[in-house]
This record gives C-alpha cells, structure tokens and sequence, in this order.
C-alpha cells in the first residue's frame, strides 16, 4: 500500500459532502451577524484579501482590546461570515471590537499564502489602531481547523514586521497576546502525524495536496520540498518559552486512529492539542485542552479564555 494513500473518490465524496451539508444547515439555524462597522476592509489586491470589523465604544475614551476571528475550511473554503454571532456580542458586552478576516485559498497557490495572508491582515489593522481606538498591545487571534492552523502559527512566529520598510503596513508587528482553537492543528506535517498516531500508513487527507502543490507522483515523506513546506507550516515547530497562551477545544474525544480512519478524524483529533499542551507545558507556557474526555473548568468556552487574557 503507497505511503500516499488517498481516500478514493466515493468515500471522499461523501465526507466533504456531509460535513459542507451539516456546516450550511447550522449557518441557517445561525444568529443573523450584526452589520460590521466596516465592511469588506481591503488588505490586498486579491478579492478574499479582505475583513470586516465591529468596533466597540470604549467607556473611558481608551483604546478597545480586539479579538480577530479567522475561519476555516480546509484552505479551501470558508468565509468571515461564519463567526458567530453570539461570540461577537460576548465580545463587545466585555468591552472588545472584533474583526473576522478572509484569506486566500489553495486554489490560488500553496502554503504560505494563507499564514501570510494572516499576517498582513493582522499588520493592516495595527496600522489604523489610531483611527479605530484599538489597542495594538491586545490582539488575539481565534478559529477553527484551518483557522485555527494560521491563529497558531501567528502565536508562535518570529513577529514578521519589517522596521527598515517603506510600506508603514509591513513595520507593523505580527505578534499576539492569545489564541483560541476549535479542532485545530498543532502540526501539519505528515511525518509528525506518523509518530503520534504511531501509523505507518494512513489515508492522507485531500486538503494537503493542494496545501503543499504536491502531485500524484510526489512523496510527502522523502522529497526535500514538500519536507520543509510541512515543517515551516507547523505551528508546533516555532514554539518558543516567549510565546503565547492557548485555548483549544475539540468535539470528539481520543478517539483510537489506526490506517483506515476517516482522514477528517485524525486532522481534527484532540492529541493534536494534548502534544501541543505537553509541549507548552514543558516551557511554563499556560495551554488549555477542553474535549468530552478532557474537560476543564477554568474557562467556560474559548470566548471566556480570550475575554480573560485580553481584559485589564
């Protein structure tokens, strides 16, 4: 059996199905989203290179914290009109402003697209702190799968802001105070997944094809190119003792994952916040893990995490 096993076509066909049939029925059962104070705000020359913000009046005239939301879907798929809009307003009843962001998918190009895209957008908003009365010392960032993937990663990277630029934008700072995940991915290196699932064959999910520009031919697991692509990617491999705190939470518990399992299973399986809790905890780096067999009492939900880590 090849190493780069893809789920054949009927049985992927009825998993993306499913899940894309079950994610639009609960956007119907969906709070309506309150209208953003601005729209479509642009970050770049791409059309999905945009986001939307709700800005909260502050109290006392002082700068607002900020939450940014930044959907899932895969690399895929997905759109800034998935956040709730229940989370908006338990933000804004704590005194937050909220921003929810686009980025461009895998159809348009691979990885690093999507974390750059990120980033940018995380440095446009930083730039018009002054105008929109927000903190640019209290931004969190939050999302699921996908979403969570790029929150991650800008937790953890070396901040990506320019000093010597000419782009104002690009001197901005990539650096955050916390994140919040929803069935997200420590890692998305393959020969990562291989040793904590202790696997040495498992159906490789169809997401990481387009992710890493890898063809029918290619080897995840013996080409230099898509090797380092996975290992940038992860957010696990820039973990340092500076970075921030987490929340994850998962909806299924440590589910058993052997080669036949459901790709969408082990992408989304809870060891993948247990091993990056193992590894924060190691650096005295605080990182919540909240699944049906792992709960915690901490916290109420990701919004309260973030609310606390944010609040003065």
């Amino acid at each position: 059996m090849s190493s780069n096993l893809r789920i054949p076509f009927l049985a992927f066909l009825t998993l993306l199905v499913s899940p894309i049939a079950t994610a639009q029925q609960n956007q119907r059962n969906r709070a309506p989203l309150p209208p953003p104070t601005h729209a479509d705000v642009s970050y770049g020359l791409h059309e999905r290179q945009v986001f939307d913000i709700w800005l909260t009046p502050s109290a006392n005239g002082s700068p607002t914290p900020l939450v940014i939301y930044i959907h899932g879907g895969g690399f895929r798929s997905g759109s800034k009109r998935s956040i709730r809009a229940e989370s908006i307003a338990r933000f804004q009843k704590a005194g937050l402003s909220v921003a929810s962001i686009q980025y461009r998918l895998s159809d348009t190009g691979p990885y690093p697209i999507y974390m750059e895209d990120g980033a940018r957008c995380l440095q446009t908003i930083r730039s018009r702190a002054a105008e929109w009365n927000i903190d640019k010392s209290k931004i969190a960032c939050y999302g699921g799968s996908a979403g969570a993937g790029i929150s991650l990663w800008l937790g953890f990277h070396d901040d990506m802001a320019d000093p010597g630029s000419s782009d104002p934008i690009a001197r901005e700072s990539t650096r955050i105070t916390a994140v919040g995940t929803s069935n997200g991915q420590s890692t998305y290196d393959l020969r990562t997944y291989r040793e904590w699932f202790e696997l040495d064959e498992f159906i490789i999910h169809e997401a990481f094809f387009p992710m890493f520009d890898v063809q029918e031919d290619e080897d995840f697991f013996n080409d230099e190119r898509i090797q380092n692509l996975m290992e940038d990617s992860s957010a696990i491999t820039h973990l340092t003792k500076d970075d921030v705190p987490v929340y994850m939470t998962y909806n299924r518990g440590n589910l058993p994952v052997d080669s036949s399992t459901n790709p969408g299973v082990w992408v989304h399986h809870v060891k993948l916040g247990l091993k990056l809790q193992e590894a924060m905890t190691s650096l005295g780096i605080e990182c919540v893990v909240n699944s049906p067999d792992h709960e915690t009492t901490q916290y109420d939900s990701l919004e309260s995490f973030l609310i606390a880590k944010l609040s003065p």
